[in-house]
């Protein structure tokens, strides 16, 4: 019961924050790239050509912490070879890109903020 919950949650705070980017003019490319290594949230390019690989932490309270200390060195690194994989087995390897952390909280009445960071590596 509690993993479908927590699925749910992840589900809103990556939808939450695709609708964030499309209104800062980005692109949705793909949503949970899956590799036996990991699984990225969001591949989006923003309207310089960059692509942004982000990883959304979603949370409903912070009683177990903020959503960004959920992301460690170990996690960082995952997402860099995440990256690479993906533009390597996208015939972009050169191409410009960053790693993006987005949290999401969301409140009891359902109300919900965003905290974005861009290029956090």
């Amino acid at each position: 019961m509690q993993r479908k919950t927590n699925q749910i949650t992840g589900a809103f705070g990556e939808e939450v924050v695709s609708k964030f980017l499309t209104g800062k003019n980005a692109e949705i490319i793909e949503r949970n790239w899956r590799i036996r290594e990991g699984e990225i949230d969001i591949i989006a390019m923003y309207p310089s050509g960059t692509f942004a690989f982000v990883e959304v932490k979603t949370r409903s309270s912070v009683a177990f912490g903020h959503p960004f200390e959920a992301i460690n060195r170990e996690k960082a690194h995952r997402m860099q070879r995440l990256a690479l994989g993906w533009l390597a087995t996208h015939g972009c390897l050169g191409c410009d890109y960053q790693i993006d952390v987005a949290a999401v909280l969301i409140a009891a009445d359902g109300s919900h903020t965003i905290e974005y960071r861009a290029a956090v590596l």
